[in-house]
């Protein structure tokens, strides 16, 4: 029996590989290496209970030819699926990104399920969902959901989709609501950016809004030990849960500030004008994590606390290249 991960070179994908190999599983992994990196997989490719596959998710056809290959290798009981486009900014842009990398790649997941028959799916979700609700606590059957950003619309899109398939052929479907997550092989995000800003110019770091933004922050690890926690635990038909740092966050000002100070100490920081980074940004947010409290998972590290470890990780994964 295999686990198949979508979007696996992504730094969640392939941290979560690494994790079901320790566990004993096979792992099998898909990407278009669009936002993933193919040396995130260097310490995978190696193992006798690995196999990975390039293609275009999006392409039900070559989609289909590749989901057949790896099942002729072991047969694929469940789909945790990842990939997406995660640049936010660029779907703003381009709609057609979101469609294609992050809606699209989930409807031909469920397509391939059904024809396959693989019937337990786990899905990374997003707080993008919600839209910008301001103060309000974000809970998981709050409502209208009024996402800001096509990567959010299509996210709430990909939930639909997982929901109707739900009734016709699923057994289980878990969507995770993903905060910001952090931490390393990094491959974008606002750690990155800042790091990269300080290597090309290391006496000024420009920060895109006034650094007032407000979000709750989740390490990778950690990230990955809850989804974990809730799969082993919950057994409805369709479990949708937040999934956080379960605090109000640090500001964009703390993270300039802190990567100044490890990145390149002295250096500048030049804020820009209103609360938002970009179009689709949401400067505040208030995530709950009570229903996760509830089941009886407790994260061991802040907002704050991620960050400041998520830097070091960054700046020595920049450094090293």
């Amino acid at each position: 029996m295999a686990i198949l991960i979508t979007g696996v070179a992504g730094f969640v994908g392939c941290n979560l590989a690494v994790e079901f190999i320790r566990s004993g599983n096979t792992v099998f992994g898909v990407d278009n290496l669009c936002r993933g990196r193919q040396e995130n997989l260097v310490s995978l490719e190696t193992h006798v209970r690995f196999g990975f596959a390039k293609v275009d998710m999006s392409d039900l056809a070559s989609y289909r030819s590749a989901l057949s290959a790896l099942q002729t290798r072991e047969q694929i009981t469940e789909i945790w699926h990842l990939a997406a486009n995660s640049d936010i900014p660029a779907g703003i842009d381009d709609p057609y990104i979101d469609l294609r990398d992050t809606f699209m790649t989930t409807f031909n997941t469920l397509v391939l399920m059904k024809e396959f028959g693989i019937d337990v799916i786990s899905f990374a979700s997003s707080s993008a969902i919600y839209g910008d609700l301001g103060d309000r606590l974000l809970t998981e059957d709050i409502g209208p959901l009024l996402p800001i950003s096509n990567y959010g619309a299509m996210k709430l899109a990909s939930e639909a989709a997982i929901s109707a398939a739900a009734e016709c052929f699923l057994k289980r479907a878990y969507i995770f609501r993903f905060p910001n997550v952090i931490g390393a092989p990094a491959t974008h995000g606002v750690v990155l950016d800042f790091v990269r800003k300080l290597k090309g110019t290391p006496v000024k770091l420009i920060v895109l809004g006034d650094g007032t933004q407000q979000k709750s922050y989740l390490h990778v690890e950690e990230l990955i030990e809850a989804m974990f926690f809730i799969h082993e635990r919950v057994q409805e038909r369709v479990a949708i849960y937040n999934i956080g740092a379960g605090d109000e966050g640090v500001t964009v000002r703390f993270i300039a500030e802190e990567t100044v100070r490890v990145a390149s100490p002295g250096a500048t920081i030049e804020y820009g004008n209103g609360n938002k980074g970009w179009v689709g940004d949401v400067p505040r947010f208030n995530y709950s994590i009570d229903k996760l409290r509830a089941l009886g998972f407790k994260p061991r590290m802040g907002s704050a606390e991620a960050i400041k470890k998520a830097i070091n990780q960054i700046v020595a994964q920049e450094l090293s290249q």
